[in-house]
């Protein structure tokens, strides 16, 4: 059903008292199916009890340089997956992975970014900062927001990073132990001074919900604002049932897959990734209820209605992403594209 694949994994590192780093083994002849853009994340599939749990953790390694594949998870209060990984889980066991996935990806590491990070919220950030200081040009602003300073991740990467990029890199770190929860007011006039960057946002809610307001109170245009938000997918077996699509017809589909072109139908009501699945095709898909991505692709034309959506903002659809797992046809003609 799924393309999984086994990876060793080679370091655990303790970042803080409730987060750890799982760093890959990635055998050469799995380096391509694995190469990745700065932002993206992979897919574990992970045991629990009886079943099977898919999660979506951030890289926060770069790939510009020649470094391991590197995530990083932090521990949630009665959190199925973060509490197995973060206590049981021990360097040598193997998990299976899906190949990296998500559009929360710089179009281009020149000019100026803004990066917020909550929590955990700034795994990708940092794997975009870190790129865009190895290939960039432009300045970086992070803010970074935590409950105290013991809960700050990669405290001691960042200040070698902001010692080592003295004029481009400025780090701002909030405590809500000291300042307070950040305001909308607050997080504005922080970001003022780059609001003809490019701005990515992840972390937890309310955070990224008082960031996303605070550029539009600035004026940034919405095209310029990334936000990537990450839900607790369920388990293998627990998928819930979806309403059906009024307007969904049968349709001939077109499909650019792993470089090559397939022509097949998809039945009315049924979602583009069923409909491949049935003509034995095996496109990349884990969570099956559109929270992952992990199945994104372009919709190069024709027309369809998306079930559930919790992976692509309004810009992402604007581009032309879509979920293969939610995506019904609603024209009589479609052509998609998976990322190659």
């Amino acid at each position: 059903m799924n393309n999984y694949l086994a990876l060793r994994v080679a370091r655990v590192i303790e970042e803080t008292a409730d987060a750890r780093s799982l760093v890959f083994d990635v055998p050469e002849h799995l380096g391509e199916r694995f190469h990745y853009q700065p932002g993206q994340f992979l897919t574990l599939r992970l045991p629990f009890e009886d079943g099977w749990l898919p999660r979506c953790y951030s890289l926060s390694s770069t790939p510009l340089l020649d470094e391991p594949l590197r995530v990083t998870v932090k521990r949630v209060h009665e959190g199925r997956a973060s509490n197995w990984l973060c206590s049981e889980l021990q360097a040598g066991q193997t998990l299976e992975v899906l190949p990296p996935a998500g559009v929360f990806v710089p179009r281009s590491l020149d000019g100026d970014l803004l990066l917020f990070g909550g929590g955990s919220g700034v795994t990708p950030v940092l794997s975009i900062l870190r790129s865009a200081l190895l290939a960039g040009t432009g300045r970086v602003l992070l803010i970074y927001a935590n409950r105290d300073e013991s809960s700050v991740i990669f405290r001691d990467e960042l200040r070698h990073l902001a010692s080592a990029h003295p004029q481009r890199l400025q780090i701002v770190h909030w405590l809500d132990s000291v300042q307070g929860i950040p305001s909308v007011g607050q997080l504005a006039e922080l970001a003022r001074p780059f609001i003809d960057a490019q701005a990515f946002i992840c972390g937890p809610g309310p955070f990224m919900d008082a960031a996303v307001n605070a550029l539009k109170d600035l004026g940034m245009p919405e095209r310029r604002v990334h936000v990537e938000r990450f839900v607790s997918l369920p388990g293998e077996g627990e998928l819930p049932q979806v309403a059906s699509i009024e307007a969904a017809v049968a349709a001939q589909l077109a499909v650019r897959l792993d470089g090559e072109d397939h022509h097949l139908a998809c039945d009315t009501g049924e979602t583009l990734l069923a409909a491949m699945e049935r003509a034995g095709l095996k496109p990349p898909s884990a969570c099956r209820v559109g929270g992952c991505a992990s199945c994104m692709c372009t919709l190069v034309s024709g027309d369809v209605e998306l079930l559930h959506n919790d992976a692509l903002d309004a810009g992402d659809l604007a581009e032309g992403w879509i979920l293969a797992c939610q995506a019904v046809p609603t024209s009589a003609q479609l052509r998609i594209r998976f990322p190659e």
